[in-house]
């Protein structure tokens, strides 16, 4: 299927509304709701119907001065042109991953590209010890180096969870799973420090409730969902 990423959505005709429909599992009733959701969104800083980094950062963390490992990783996901704004078409694709009928190696993927920080094809300890310290310090939870060592090493994996809470949209939580549950290093079935895609794809595969954040159970009936959201 082709991709309705134009910046030039602001307006938003009903035939942009439809083809975006035919493009993803929303209904059209729902692209409209997104549609109003997204017009909320993107007024926070101003009015131009895009979507920016510092836009994205403040409706997720409230704060546009620090830098957040995550806030970004999803604005990079999100902005699928790479032009440095999010517009309604990327915004509604980008949710149709989250959709509970979206499947499973398409979250697998998105997921994958999340971990990937330093966008290399891999994920590595490394990169999941940045992303466990960014989302400590954004929870202001203090811990010691050999604390976050010690998870990284027995980290299975690192979910992506979106809720919607008032008008804030979006906020990131990452669920840290440890202890008795399946490690990094097992999901390194080949032994070369790293994991790369079909690794992360035979381990999800095998353990599918580590994509489980990676669905958004609301966004299957949202006309019902937000019934009030708009009065």
């Amino acid at each position: 299927m082709g991709c309705v990423c134009s910046k030039q959505l602001g307006g938003t005709r009903h035939e942009d509304i439809s083809l975006l429909a035919s493009q993803t599992f929303f209904s059209e009733a729902e692209v409209e709701i997104l549609h109003e959701m997204f017009k909320k969104l993107t007024s926070c800083l101003s009015n131009d119907n895009l979507l920016t980094k510092e836009k994205f950062q403040y409706i997720l963390i409230k704060d546009t001065k620090r830098r957040s490992l995550s806030a970004e990783r999803i604005f990079g996901l999100f902005d699928m042109r790479n032009d440095g704004t999010i517009d309604f078409g990327e915004f509604v694709h980008s949710l149709n991953i989250f959709h509970p009928n979206s499947s499973h190696r398409d979250k697998a993927i998105f997921a994958f590209r999340l971990y990937d920080t330093r966008q290399t094809g891999f994920i590595e300890p490394e990169e999941v010890k940045e992303m466990i310290i960014d989302v400590l310090e954004e929870s202001e939870l203090m811990l010691s180096e050999s604390i976050i060592d010690s998870i990284v090493a027995k980290v299975a994996n690192v979910t992506l969870r979106f809720v919607c809470a008032d008008l804030t949209f979006l906020v990131i939580l990452l669920d840290l799973y440890y202890g008795t549950r399946k490690t990094f290093e097992e999901a390194d079935w080949k032994k070369d420090g790293k994991i790369d895609l079909e690794e992360w794809e035979t381990f999800v595969a095998a353990y599918p409730l580590t994509l489980k954040n990676m669905t958004i159970p609301f966004l299957k009936d949202i006309p019902r969902n937000f019934s009030t959201f708009f009065r």
